[in-house]
């Protein structure tokens, strides 16, 4: 049973969040937006879902401006303050993995995890990368693709700065395109049935992952499949409420940290959600 954490004045108070892929250490983060979010929420546990930081990239490259340190600082914050965090390693963050089953007060790191939901499910927490045939077997072809990517969201960094400039909200050029090649749409789908029946092997009622940036909650072959998800692309997060019902909140057009962040109002609380 976990210690309660109180519910700030003006922020809204979840069971759980749910955050993937966040990429710390990679220019496509939007740590300030997440900030904004981190601003406004607050729950009892938090599961970070891999690809936290990202390893990949710094190894080529060092790249940490103060909001990538801002955003670890709100987490190590949110552990004095009594919210339980569970960090479930990725692969971009797999140098971690030497140092799974650790736990330092609130703070636990593990490779799987499993979360009991308000109305007693049983959900299986894992980034997902395993169940990623390229990922897991073909490296090369990974990192190459990782190549690949980094420039494309270098150029959708130019290209919302313009969008800003005219006043346009955020849009992901790496999303559009990965959700309109129809060979990215297939791998999406042999994901999501292999994670799915991993789960119901394994007796688990759901799933909850990242990996492959792109948020959903739906049924599939008799469980829950839940995505968190990314903060690079669509800037979501998944939640739980007190009573067990999910939802995917999209933060892509809402406050950046260092905006004049105004508390929550009650008919807010649903503004950006997308519900099960």
């Amino acid at each position: 049973m976990i210690e309660k954490a109180l519910a700030e004045p003006g922020k809204h108070h979840y069971r759980t969040i749910f955050l993937s892929d966040i990429h710390l250490g990679t220019k496509g983060c939007q740590a300030d937006r997440l900030l904004g979010f981190l601003k406004l929420h607050t729950c009892d546990r938090l599961y970070l879902v891999g690809d936290i930081v990202d390893g990949w990239r710094m190894r080529s490259q060092m790249y940490w401006p103060q909001s990538h340190s801002n955003v670890l600082r709100r987490f190590l914050t949110l552990t004095k303050r009594g919210t339980e965090v569970i960090y479930v390693t990725g692969n971009h963050d797999e140098f971690l993995r030497k140092y799974s089953d650790m736990t330092i007060g609130n703070l636990h790191l593990v490779d799987q995890a499993e979360h009991r939901t308000a109305d007693g499910r049983r959900l299986m927490v894992v980034h997902g990368d395993e169940f990623d045939v390229v990922t897991r077997y073909h490296r090369w072809i990974a990192f190459a693709g990782d190549i690949g990517y980094t420039f494309l969201l270098e150029v959708n960094r130019h290209f919302n700065r313009l969008r800003s400039h005219f006043g346009y909200g955020y849009w992901s050029l790496s999303a559009w395109i990965k959700h309109r090649v129809k060979r990215a749409v297939s791998f999406i789908g042999e994901f999501e049935q292999a994670l799915v029946h991993q789960c119901r092997k394994e007796g688990f009622d759901g799933v909850v992952c990242g990996h492959i940036h792109h948020a959903e909650i739906r049924e599939l072959d008799g469980a829950t499949y839940m995505n968190c998800g990314d903060w690079v692309e669509s800037c979501t997060a998944l939640v739980e409420d007190v009573n067990g019902r999910f939802l995917i909140i999209d933060w892509s057009r809402e406050p950046l940290e260092g905006d004049n962040v105004v508390p929550l109002e009650p008919n807010r609380a649903g503004a950006g959600v997308r519900a099960a």
